[in-house]
């Protein structure tokens, strides 16, 4: 079996460990895998991992050491053309010009819709891997990335601590999350924060200036709020601008962790996941599935159809929303 793998959209920590967990078990296979660079755009540009200019494949020794690796080194792109009826035609014509027998995408929301809208024009088999820090992917319970991406929100959180400690001030922190407020709050109740704004609850500014001045009587002097980049407000700037209007107790200061989130060396959470999903995803290769994205549900390996992963965004816990209220108070 030729299996071509690409990564697509925002990059993750855990995509090269799933990389490596796929070269590795189609080697179990004896099958062969092509790495397709810079994702959609790669593949219609043709450009893959190549040897004298003729496509290759990448060998079981080509992968040593990408466990720790963060980042991906088939590199990460979004493709415009790819968005197009025509360019998704193309995508499937190449395919099969280069006798690809199965695809193995990488990415989150638009990398798998991509996938569904392409496997109306080609016939091999598509399985994907959830690879986004937003965590905001149905038929999983964590996304690849994630924890990594909660990991490092979390480290910044505790260092701003200190500084809004000694200077009696509140600081906004603002993490990725279009869709999904996982991210935000996950690293709000680790981080030992007081104030979520996530994109699925609207946010009320008199309400957060109610809950800071209750903190204020209370004799607590420095606070911590996370933000969600897709709040409804716009994020962490106009959150200062709203409060300082309404009359916020606390000297406020905006940290925007942005793509700091996305880098690093991935923890073993999701080393281990995404070493988990690849696997799975070359073994349901052989099982004949295709049209379906693997995921990990309750500590069970789970086939969920693309089109039921794409439908809708996941959303946030209210049971953890209702955690967070208590314990901050």
């Amino acid at each position: 079996m030729k299996i071509g793998v690409l990564c697509s959209g925002g990059d993750a920590p855990g995509m090269n460990p799933a990389l490596r967990a796929i070269v590795r078990t189609a080697g179990y296979f004896k099958d062969e895998v092509v790495g397709i660079q810079h994702g959609y755009q790669g593949l219609l540009d043709e450009e893959f991992l190549t040897g004298d200019n003729m496509p290759r494949d990448i060998g079981v020794r080509a992968v040593s050491g990408l466990t720790s690796k963060g980042g991906t080194i088939l590199h990460s792109s979004r493709c415009k053309e790819f968005m197009t009826e025509a360019g998704v035609r193309k995508a499937a014509d190449i395919l099969r010009k280069h006798k690809f027998d199965a695809l193995i995408p990488i990415g989150g929301n638009g990398t798998l819709a991509g996938a569904l809208e392409l496997s109306k024009y080609w016939d091999g088999q598509i399985i994907g891997l959830p690879g986004t820090i937003d965590n905001d992917l149905l038929g999983t319970d964590y996304t690849i990335g994630f924890a990594t991406a909660v990991q490092t929100a979390v480290e910044a959180i505790d260092k701003l601590r200190d500084t809004a400690g000694s200077h009696d001030m509140m600081f906004i922190v603002e993490v990725m999350g279009r869709h999904c407020g996982d991210l935000a709050l996950t690293t709000a109740i680790a981080g030992g924060c007081e104030v979520v704004a996530v994109p699925e609850i609207p946010t009320s500014i008199d309400n957060i200036i109610a809950s800071l001045h209750k903190f204020k009587n209370l004799g607590k002097k420095s606070m911590i709020m996370v933000v969600a980049e897709g709040d409804d407000l716009g994020g962490a700037i106009e959150m200062l601008a709203r409060l300082k209007e309404a009359g916020s107790p606390y000297e406020m200061r905006v940290v925007v962790l942005g793509h700091v989130q996305r880098g690093g060396s991935p923890v073993p959470a999701d080393r281990v996941l995404a070493t988990k999903l690849g696997c799975f995803a070359v073994d349901s290769l052989h099982k004949g599935e295709t049209g379906k994205m693997v995921g990990e549900i309750g500590n069970q390996l789970v086939l969920t159809p693309l089109s039921d992963v794409i439908v809708d965004h996941r959303q946030v816990s209210p049971a953890m929303l209702d955690l967070l209220e208590v314990i901050a108070s």
